[in-house]
Formats: C-alpha cells, sequence, structure tokens
C-alpha cells in the first residue's frame, strides 16, 4: 500500500473514465487501458458490482473507484510491468445474477482474484463458489457474517456492524437514552444487522421498545413508524441502504416525530441526503473517516489517502460524490494489487498475502490487520459519528 500511494501521488490524474453502460440485468465487460506496448501478460482481477438495481448507491461508486484505480495503475506503469486488467460486472442487484457472474470471471475470464460484491447477500451466496474454485475474495459488503466463521478464501474491506453498533450505543450514552424502536431491512445488510442489534443493544444497556422492518422494495413504512411512535422509545435506530432509510426519515418527518433518528453505515452517500431531503437534516450515523476527510489531524495515518482518494475521485466524477463504499473498493483493490506486485498471480499466494502482510495498513475504511483470525481487519477507531446539518457531513468529536 505505501509504494501505491507514492506512486500515485506522483501520476497525473486520469479523469477521462467511461462508465460501465449495463441496464437492468444485463451485464458488460469494461475494456481495460494497458501500458503502452507492454510485452508482459496483463494480471487479471474479478470485480462485481451492484452498478444498477436498487443497490445502485453503493455500486457505482464501487465500479467508478476501480475504474479510476485501473487507469492510474496502468498510466503509472501497471504492476512490476505487468497491465492491470479488472473484468468488471454488473450484478443488477440480483443475488443468483452475481453468482453466475462470478463463476464467469472463474471459469471463463480466469482471474486470479475477485472483489466486491457490493452488498451483504450477494456475498453470503458466493462463499462456496469462491472456496470451490480456490480463489480470494475480498467483499465490498458490511456484515460481519461474511468473514465470521473465517471462511479460508473470503475477505472484506467495510467495517463490520458490530463495530457500527458499538459506537452508536456510545452515542446513545451520552444523550441519556436507553429505550430505543428499530426498523430494519429485512433482507441481507438489514437482516444480519437486524441480529447484531438484537444482541448488542441489551449488552449496553438499551431496552428494544419496537423491532420493525420493510421489504428492500417498500416505498412507504408509514405504519411500522407509527407503531414505533406509539410505545416510549426514545430514538429510532434504522439498518439498511438506500432507498429504504430515506424513506423512514420522510415517513418520520411526515408523521412530526421528533426524537432522533440513527441510521447505520449502509447511508454513507450523497444518494441518501438527495432521497430523503430536508428530512435527512439531524440524522446521525457512524462511518468511516473518508467523509471527514480533510477534518483529520495530520497525524493521522489515513488522512493523506483520504485526501488523495477523494481529491481524484471528485476530480472524475463531480465535487461531493466521493463516499465509504467506493472507498470499499479501493481498499479491496489496492489489497490485491499489493498482493500481486509482492507474489504474482499465483492464487494461494495473493490469500496468503492479504491474511499475513495486510498489517498496519492504511486504508479508506481504517488501517488494517488481518490475520488467520481475523479476515477484516478493522477494530475500534474504524468508525466516526456523523450528523448531517443543512445537507452536509458533520464531525461529532
Amino acid at each position: 500500500m505505501q509504494d501505491y500511494v507514492k506512486r500515485a501521488l506522483i501520476v497525473a490524474l486520469i479523469v477521462a473514465v467511461v462508465a460501465i453502460g449495463a441496464t437492468g440485468c444485463a451485464t458488460q465487460q469494461q475494456a481495460s487501458p494497458t501500458p503502452a506496448q507492454s510485452p508482459l501478460a496483463p494480471y487479471k482481477v474479478g470485480a462485481v458490482f451492484a452498478v444498477t438495481g436498487f443497490n445502485s448507491p453503493l455500486g457505482t461508486p464501487e465500479q467508478q473507484t476501480v475504474e479510476m484505480l485501473e487507469n492510474q495503475i496502468n498510466a503509472a506503469g501497471g504492476i512490476n510491468g505487468h497491465p492491470l486488467d479488472v473484468v468488471v460486472y454488473d450484478t443488477a442487484s440480483d443475488t443468483p445474477t452475481c453468482v453466475t457472474l462470478v463463476k464467469r470471471l472463474l471459469d471463463q475470464d480466469k482471474v486470479v482474484a475477485v472483489i466486491g460484491p457490493s452488498s451483504t447477500g450477494e456475498s453470503l451466496a458466493l462463499l462456496d463458489t469462491v472456496k470451490a474454485a480456490n480463489t480470494t475474495l475480498v467483499s465490498c459488503a458490511a456484515s460481519a457474517t461474511i468473514v465470521q466463521p473465517v471462511n479460508y478464501w473470503v475477505f472484506k474491506t467495510p467495517q463490520s456492524d458490530i463495530l457500527a453498533i458499538k459506537e452508536i450505543i456510545t452515542y446513545l450514552h451520552t444523550l441519556g437514552i436507553n429505550k430505543v424502536g428499530l426498523i430494519t431491512d429485512a433482507a441481507g445488510f438489514g437482516k444480519t444487522g437486524r441480529d447484531a442489534l438484537l444482541v448488542e443493544l441489551p449488552k449496553g444497556n438499551i431496552t428494544i421498545v419496537a423491532d420493525e422492518k420493510f421489504e428492500t422494495t417498500a416505498t412507504d413504512m408509514t405504519v411500522q413508524m407509527t407503531k414505533i411512535g406509539g410505545t416510549d422509545a426514545q430514538a429510532v435506530i434504522c439498518w439498511g441502504t438506500n432507498p429504504g432509510p430515506a424513506i423512514v426519515a420522510k415517513n418520520m418527518k411526515d408523521l412530526n416525530m421528533t426524537i432522533p433518528l440513527i441510521q447505520s453505515h449502509g447511508i454513507a452517500n450523497m444518494k441518501f441526503i438527495e432521497l430523503a431531503g430536508a428530512a435527512a437534516n439531524g440524522v446521525v450515523f457512524p462511518a468511516g473517516k473518508l467523509l471527514v476527510a480533510e477534518q483529520l489531524s495530520a497525524s493521522d495515518p489515513q488522512r493523506a489517502l483520504l485526501v488523495k482518494y477523494k481529491q481524484d475521485f471528485e476530480a472524475a466524477y463531480g465535487n461531493g460524490t466521493a463516499n465509504t463504499f467506493g472507498g470499499h473498493a479501493y481498499d479491496a483493490l489496492i489489497m490485491v494489487v499489493d498482493a500481486l506486485e509482492a507474489v504474482g498471480p499465483d492464487k494461494a499466494a495473493i490469500r496468503g498475502y492479504i491474511e499475513n502482510d495486510i498489517v498496519n495498513w492504511p486504508g479508506t475504511g481504517g488501517v488494517f490487520n488481518m490475520s488467520p483470525q481475523d479476515h477484516n481487519g478493522l477494530g475500534p477507531g474504524a468508525f466516526v459519528m456523523i450528523k448531517i446539518v443543512d445537507g452536509k457531513w458533520t464531525w461529532l468529536k
């Protein structure tokens, strides 16, 4: 990682990046730029992201980040002279499609590792597939269940939901709140988040007085929010990814519910603010440090990397567009790139490098310390608490 960061600082910014043109459930393989006249074979890495469908707020910045990095790395000479060829497919936010595409990456494209997918459900569906193929998967989804128990071939870069919940508990204590109502997505990230909330909140002396769910495709949660409003909940905790959490925020505002709304790290992008509008103001949530990168101290080991990534991404895609989801893809790809630089395209060696050599490794999601016992490698300090004020992220230091 350190070598790549140094190299990236002297590489001219490549801003002409073409987005994947896939729509619906269609998939497209992205053409890859290569170092001019390289005599060496390319290193092929697979990537699957939800570029379209309901999880596109996650998958689109992930896909954009990977294309940006591929361009930068190849413009700098590739990986030890080998062009980097990232084969990207759009899962269309569909789990069976994701599994099919990963099998295609493994069997037809012959990739040496896979990064992604965007969601917890898609990631869990791939565990047996990559294990059977003896190929590393570095997931860009958050649930701790992706890597707990440890799967020999599977890693993930987002901070786990349990770390997020512990930050929320600490925040609730500062407000003197001990009774909450839950509303969670019934599938994937929301389901595993709810499971963790049911375990961790009581440990933190927080009583759950309501436990509501919503379908990922739901367009109104007024019924569930009315039920929570009829209890003695002092705050609402919502767990999911857009658009559901934004609908919850709008429904609370429409119902004149004035108790705090605390969301998960699943809303850590501008799409939530766009969807929720004025109802986003006042929402509090845990997120990685990328959203407040410029506010970090010069001594923070992540600051230089975060600021560089944010500046590069926003130069390519517009101000305010960098978010933690793109950052998860950044971390996943650069882990694989570092492994390829160190050990070449040997699948077993790539896996071993990520497990044993990603240590004190600053990424966008935190300082990673992978080990045979921990295939996420993040701990306390990976999250900060953020409040949305006037449509902007505000760090609750």
